[in-house]
């Protein structure tokens, strides 16, 4: 099967991720607004439920679309008008009816991520309310701090979806960098993104600037 420059499709978020940053906008909202019940709302059999009921709905999710999409039948060109072969740039080389793969797949997929991108936006709504309600600017920056990491992560994960939604005609080219980016760079960036925070990385860091004659300002 041939693989060419995406024409029309669009990548959406995958099922565990858009649960799991959803679950993290939670954890944020309960440690800032709720800091003294934090310990029991979000005990380690909570955390470990919410991680495996992500993990569980995202098998669930993709064993639905995958099993409709094995179901039909393809025949005629064998060319894939996607960066990636995902399920909605298969959809259409189907000779037959493929409504019913596509009405699961956009409330599957589609509807999932702007409904977990809405709680996602409750959450820092409220905590940004709560964050304007500290009086001292070390509270703040400690509140700023403990949401720095995960606001980057949604910006990689909704930012490249966002900028191609706006747009009512994008270039190929720029389908195919944002779906290289959401694909392949992402991935990659959350590690750092979420180990810069640890204390004894950012320790390591500085010792490796220091060492090659760079200076690494410490926060």
């Amino acid at each position: 099967m041939s693989i060419a420059i995406p024409t029309g499709n669009k990548k959406p978020l995958s099922a565990p991720q858009c649960y799991l940053l959803t679950t993290m906008a939670y954890n944020h909202y309960t440690a800032i607004r709720i800091p003294l019940l934090y310990n029991v709302i979000m005990s380690s059999h909570v955390c470990i439920s919410l991680c495996v009921g992500s993990w569980m709905c995202g098998c669930i999710h993709a064993i639905i679309l995958t099993s409709l999409t094995f179901q039909l039948s393809y025949c005629g060109s064998n060319e894939v008008a996607y960066y990636c072969c995902d399920i909605p740039a298969v959809l259409p080389l189907a000779c037959e009816d493929a409504s019913l793969a596509q009405k699961v797949s956009f409330t599957n997929v589609g509807l999932l991520s702007l409904i977990c991108f809405l709680f996602i936006i409750v959450s820092y709504t409220r905590i940004g309310i709560s964050i304007s309600k500290i009086r001292s600017s070390e509270g703040r920056q400690k509140a700023f701090s403990t949401c720095s990491a995960h606001i980057t992560a949604i910006l990689c994960a909704y930012g490249p979806i966002i900028i191609i939604y706006l747009q009512s005609n994008p270039s190929a080219l720029l389908r195919a960098l944002i779906q290289i980016l959401s694909n392949l760079v992402t991935p990659v960036l959350n590690p750092l993104i979420y180990s810069l925070r640890n204390k004894d990385v950012k320790s390591a860091l500085k010792n490796v600037f220091h060492k090659r004659g760079f200076t690494l300002g410490s926060k």
